[in-house]
């Protein structure tokens, strides 16, 4: 896959997985147009205390994984493509979107720091796997690239943020 087209899919993915939460209702019709005046009376009493908000700012966490067979990122075509988003809350398409965040946040977004799990068995068959990882981590801008032995052995790495 050309360097160009990962970029737009990588880019693709970041917007979605950063203005997801930007669908439903903030883009639905507005509560004015479609309602009665004595709903929109009932609607303000509800919305008249305030919603519980965050306590402060955080930091924007959404990041892209992809994963190829190969051994270079500019040599495979992307398989498989997860985004994990860990701030404010655990989300996005990453199949354990929780564990990866707080596993992430052990090591504070060092992605080399998460070694192999102790009793792991895989075998010993080269078939080279490629994991990038590009985004914002606590809101700076990361691309990471490592290439595993296998599949089994990526899987075997940390205990959820490889896994997808």
């Amino acid at each position: 896959m050309p360097t160009t087209a990962r970029w737009a899919a990588t880019l693709t993915l970041t917007a979605a997985a950063v203005c997801g939460p930007l669908g439903g209702s903030a883009l639905a019709t507005p509560a004015h147009a479609t309602q009665t005046a004595e709903t929109r009376t009932v609607m303000s009493q509800a919305h008249a205390t305030p919603a519980l908000a965050p306590s402060g700012l955080y930091a924007p966490s959404a990041l892209v994984l992809t994963m190829g067979h190969g051994e270079t990122a500019a040599t495979v075509t992307p398989e498989r493509a997860v985004t994990l988003n860990c701030a404010p809350t655990p989300s996005g398409t990453h199949p354990a979107a929780y564990d990866a965040c707080a596993e992430l946040r052990a090591v504070n977004g060092d992605f080399d720091a998460l070694t192999l799990r102790d009793g792991a068995l895989c075998t010993r068959q080269f078939d080279p796997v490629v994991v990038t990882v590009d985004g914002v981590w606590r809101g700076k801008r990361v691309a990471y690239e490592r290439t595993f032995a296998n599949e089994c052995v990526k899987n075997s790495y940390g205990t959820s943020f490889f896994t997808f």
